[in-house]
């Protein structure tokens, strides 16, 4: 694009509007990963959560949320607690309760503790792989591109 058309689109607003749907578009996509990544690690915080004692929904909310660090609603537990119970990984319970309504209360199964460790375990793994400085280190390979060849 010479300087001449940048300057007409500018006028009219084109690259203006090229350049916010390039912005939008990765902030979208960002959005998408930041959700997609959420979901599975509040799983396992919700199942962390759940290991010694139980918990009803919103107390399980109070709970995650108490850093101040992260927002989550009560909309986002329940299709978790509905997962892990499907999957047998939680199991519930009814419990009156002297401030209302009976409350749903949750907890971690035998099955739901030995995946929480077995998970916990390869997020540990995980989170070592991310933290690590990738920037300021060369690959073993010296950089070089490795060939694979296929049989």
């Amino acid at each position: 694009m010479s300087l001449k058309q940048i300057q007409n689109s500018w006028e009219h607003g084109t690259l203006y509007y090229r350049i916010l749907c390039i912005v939008e578009y990765q902030d979208d996509s960002k959005d998408r990963r930041i959700t997609q990544l959420r979901k599975g690690i509040l799983e396992l915080a919700v199942m962390g959560v759940l290991y010694h004692e139980r918990h009803y929904g919103y107390s399980l909310v109070r709970v995650l949320t108490e850093t101040g660090s992260m927002s989550i609603k009560e909309g986002t537990i329940y299709p978790i607690l509905a997962r892990l119970d499907r999957d047998g990984l939680v199991r519930s319970e009814w419990v009156e309760s002297d401030q209302g309504p009976p409350r749903k209360y949750y907890m971690l199964t035998p099955l739901g503790r030995q995946t929480f460790d077995e998970l916990s375990q390869e997020f540990q793994l995980l989170v070592s792989l991310v933290q690590r400085d990738w920037r300021g280190e060369q690959s073993e390979h010296g950089g070089k591109k490795l060939m694979v060849k296929r049989a």
